[in-house]
């Protein structure tokens, strides 16, 4: 039996019941959680939300402003140090509802096996490693904290873990279910082995766990509301490349739901990556036109581009530069090969130019301009007390990013349906606007409204999708703190 020495649960109802649990964890149904921990030795939990995408959206990587609200549900992880007698630093993590995704329940390995002659092995030898087996790939998430901090941070690890994850963000519904776990894993390892990480620090290497161990070519605002969140505001981060610029206060009785279109959504998809490949394509075409000069970077394929006009970023042009001088100098689509052969690569250090593949470059090019106008735009709206006008205005902003996303290729019929069930409801419900939401291409419409009238309309609009589709559907409501905020909980046993 554990008490808690330091911090509280913060009367979290997920906290309370994991802390609970690990009372209990000799009768787990998991029989691999049974014997993780030692009973004599002390666990550190931690725990970070995922996120639910007010806007902003996929234009995080074109340098956008973004608003994230860092939502209830949240990955929770203990861990405890592997003390062993025999000097081995074994990695033993045990994932609780794993089974229920066609994933094996746990993973172990040495960390020695990120060593090779002396040396660290790279990220490209660590994401084939994980990628060997399908059932255990889920683990780089986990174990890659272990190779960042050491290859980023210089840490040492004289000893092994033991980890067990439970994480209540439900995966593929576009609510970031992956940062959670890398920040809450992350934020468990530097408690335990001593390493200290500013939130913003912690967030930016959980990002290179994703880009470049997992090979997910996501943006930063997912692991940045996992880390710096605050319940029920606004995170605004301005991705250049992380600037955070406090928070956003929703005015009193205005609140955001997130509902589920039952397709499951991957940022490491296909259509994701293509659309972030075309907007690169297009910044690499302005950036010509503009006569900025250009120069190879350090890796085959990435170039470096000196631009003193919009340091890089696509979200510094102005929608009115971008429709009077380069929109309709860019094309709608080009094949990769031709990319290639007039401008040899582009400044994204984790995607690449398939030469086969033909890509969209004006919309992917176009959506970042014009989405960080309308995430500035909203932001400003949302301070103060909402007058009718402004309620309408705010669900402008949201169509019209709705619509962005379609126009890119990663909209979806069921994402759609939902919104058009909000329009259709309207303010008549208490609801003001609806977009679909993070990497797109399915997962979680958020939704806008009134609190008092929208609880209602929202489990309506949920029910008859759910009819409509013959599909479980969630509702995402409410909100809690990000990892930064919360702390770090430390249990120890009674007899200590």
């Amino acid at each position: 039996m554990y008490r808690i020495v330091h911090n509280s649960t913060h009367k979290l109802p997920d906290v309370d019941a994991f802390v609970e649990s690990l009372q209990t964890l000799d009768q787990h149904p998991v029989a691999e959680a049974r014997t993780l921990f030692d009973a004599s030795q002390e666990i550190i939990v931690a725990r970070a939300p995922g996120r639910l995408d007010v806007m902003g959206g996929i234009a995080d990587y074109s340098g956008s402003l973004v608003l994230q609200l860092p939502i209830r549900e949240a990955a929770l992880v203990a861990l405890q140090r592997d003390v062993s007698e025999d000097g081995a630093r074994m990695l033993r993590v045990v994932s609780i509802g794993a089974e229920g995704n066609n994933r094996a329940a746990s993973f172990e390995m040495s960390l020695e096996a990120f060593e090779r002659d002396g040396q660290l092995i790279d990220y490209a030898s660590a994401r084939e490693m994980f990628a060997r087996d399908a059932a255990r790939e889920w683990a780089a998430y986990v174990a890659g904290a272990f190779l960042v901090l050491m290859r980023e941070r210089g840490a040492e690890f004289p000893h092994g873990a033991r980890i067990l994850i439970h994480s209540r963000v439900p995966e593929g519904k576009g609510v970031s279910s992956s940062a959670a776990i890398e920040v809450a894993v992350m934020r468990a390892v530097a408690i335990g082995f001593g390493v200290e990480i500013a939130p913003r620090e912690l967030a930016l290497l959980c990002q290179t766990v994703e880009n470049r161990i997992v090979g997910a070519p996501c943006g930063v605002m997912d692991q940045m509301t996992a880390a710096c969140g605050e319940v029920g505001e606004l995170l605004a981060l301005l991705c250049q490349p992380a600037e955070l610029l406090g928070t956003v206060t929703l005015p009193r009785g205005v609140a955001v739901w997130g509902i589920d279109s039952g397709v499951r959504h991957s940022v490491g998809g296909s259509d994701y990556t293509s659309v972030r490949v075309g907007a690169f394509m297009g910044y690499r075409m302005i950036a010509e036109l503009a006569g900025l000069s250009t120069n190879e970077g350090t890796l085959p394929g990435r170039l470096h581009i000196a631009d003193t006009n919009w340091q890089g970023y696509l979200a510094n042009l102005s929608p009115s530069e971008f429709e009077q001088v380069y929109r309709d100098h860019l094309p709608e689509r080009m094949q990769g090969d031709e990319f290639l052969a007039r401008y040899q690569g582009t400044t994204d250090a984790v995607t690449r130019v398939e030469p086969e593949r033909v890509y969209a470059v004006r919309a992917p090019t176009a959506h970042p301009v014009y989405e960080n106008f309308r995430v500035c735009a909203f932001a400003e709206l949302l301070n103060g007390d909402l007058s009718e006008r402004q309620t309408e205005l705010l669900g402008e902003l949201m169509y019209q990013s709705h619509a962005s996303y379609s126009a890119c290729g990663i909209g979806s019929t069921a994402t759609d349906a939902i919104v058009e069930r909000v329009r259709a409801v309207g303010r008549a419900q208490g609801l003001f606007g609806a977009k679909i939401t993070g990497g797109g291409s399915g997962g979680t419409v958020a939704v806008l409204g009134r609190r008092d009238a929208g609880d209602a309309a929202i489990a309506e609009i949920a029910e008859q999708h759910a009819r409509d589709t013959n599909r479980p559907v969630s509702v995402f409501s409410g909100s809690s703190p990000g990892a930064a905020a919360f702390g770090h909980v430390l249990l120890k046993p009674h007899s200590s």
